[in-house]
């Protein structure tokens, strides 16, 4: 990728480095090795690329060239870099022995971790941190020629998001890379209902999940149904936010949403036009879009990945509170350029009767930052994520 084509991101691991190997995964097209390449090559020792297949080929039939090619750099310390450790997880057994017997360090990076874990390797056994690479988010493309409209049209997988042609880019994305993976993993026999859940699942992202419904409309089994979204989470596509339930006022749904990682690639695998305002599905891409800020400021910022300690909350009368972060932020979200303190702000306020929380907010397209009477912010929502990305939002005392 040429440098002026490229958008420098924001994590930096070089400190989780020092202190321990490091797996970075993250979904296909994310940026990973552009990252890797346009910002630490300089540190690289050695870097080993097994989306080549020449050199994949030859570490699959002797992982030890690997423990061999280590000693010919004739140095005692450096970054060794794995690209795509999932297609020859059995390498890990070899980077495992040259953690114990050498002194460099190990960067690998991944499209996901269902292989390893399902060919037995155990991730080194807790001597690696896991890091979650993210696509774009706000502080990358702030000071770019930036809308919601924009991000709703290309996604944020930055190839898509420089595009000048991102429908074809993303109309390829679901069954280029989605559909090839799963079958190259050998996950999914039954590719078709498999695609069919995948539409599905776009169709319902960001809403409770319903197990039954969807085997019925795939003709599968609600178990196959689960499988398939642990794939799903497995391949970075999507995670799962649990349902609130510490409430004792009012009684709320213990169901789980599910999000896709993306809202280009949902509206490709939809093969739905970019929503327009004052419609459902702007709103709904809203939401996505704050989701996917906020997922990525935690796991970026040293939160754990398998529980980022967000949630959301609501009733069985319907009150509803899109986020809420380790019991004392509830955020809420609104595409309305003027939030009504009367309509807009009930599920907050219902939230906040409980006792538990510490700082209420709504994110919405108002034009400036405002406070009720009764202490809850109102944020248009480009001062919420620059706030947020200083880390001002989620602080917890």
């Amino acid at each position: 990728m040429r440098k002026s084509n490229y958008i420098i991101r924001i994590l930096d691991i070089t400190k989780d480095l020092e202190l321990q190997p490091q797996f970075l995964f993250g979904a296909r097209l994310t940026g990973k090795t552009s990252y890797l390449t346009m910002q630490m090559q300089d540190m690289f020792s050695l870097h080993i690329d097994l989306l080549n297949s020449n050199e994949r080929t030859m570490l699959e039939r002797n992982p030890k060239v690997l423990s061999e090619r280590v000693r010919a750099l004739d140095k005692e310390k450096g970054l060794i870099v794995i690209d795509e450790i999932q297609l020859v997880p059995s390498l890990l057994y070899e980077v495992h022995k040259l953690i114990e017997s050498t002194d460099f360090t190990f960067l690998m990076t991944g499209s996901g971790v269902r292989k390893l874990k399902h060919a037995g390797v155990d991730l080194l056994g807790g001597r690696a941190g896991e890091i979650i690479f993210h696509p774009l988010v706000w502080p990358e493309i702030k000071d770019r020629e930036y809308s919601l409209e924009h991000i709703f049209k290309t996604g944020l997988l930055p190839r898509m998001y420089l595009s000048r042609n991102a429908d074809r880019l993303l109309l390829s994305y679901k069954n280029s890379y989605i559909l090839t993976q799963v079958q190259i993993e050998g996950a999914i026999r039954n590719i078709p209902s498999f695609s069919s859940f995948l539409t599905l699942a776009a169709l319902s992202s960001g809403e409770q999940i319903n197990f039954s419904n969807i085997a019925n409309d795939t003709g599968v089994s609600a178990n196959t149904i689960r499988a398939w979204y642990d794939i799903l989470t497995d391949m970075l596509l999507g995670y799962e936010i649990p349902a609130y339930t510490a409430t004792k006022k009012r009684k709320a749904t213990v169901i789980s949403k599910y999000y896709l990682f993306d809202v280009g690639v949902i509206r490709s695998i939809l093969g739905s036009a970019p929503p327009t305002e004052n419609t459902s599905e702007y709103g709904k891409f809203f939401e996505h879009y704050i989701c996917h800020e906020l997922v990525s400021y935690i796991d970026y910022n040293g939160g754990d990945s398998k529980d980022r300690g967000l949630c959301y909350w609501r009733t069985s009368t319907g009150l509803e509170v899109d986020f809420i972060y380790k019991n004392q932020v509830a955020i809420e979200t609104k595409t309305t350029t003027h939030v009504n303190e009367r309509g807009d702000l009930k599920g907050l306020r219902a939230f906040r009767e409980e006792g538990l929380c510490r700082k209420a907010i709504i994110v919405s397209r108002d034009e400036f930052k405002r406070k009720t009477e009764d202490g809850i912010y109102i944020y248009p929502y480009k001062v919420f994520l620059d706030e947020l990305w200083r880390g001002q939002i989620l602080e917890v005392k």
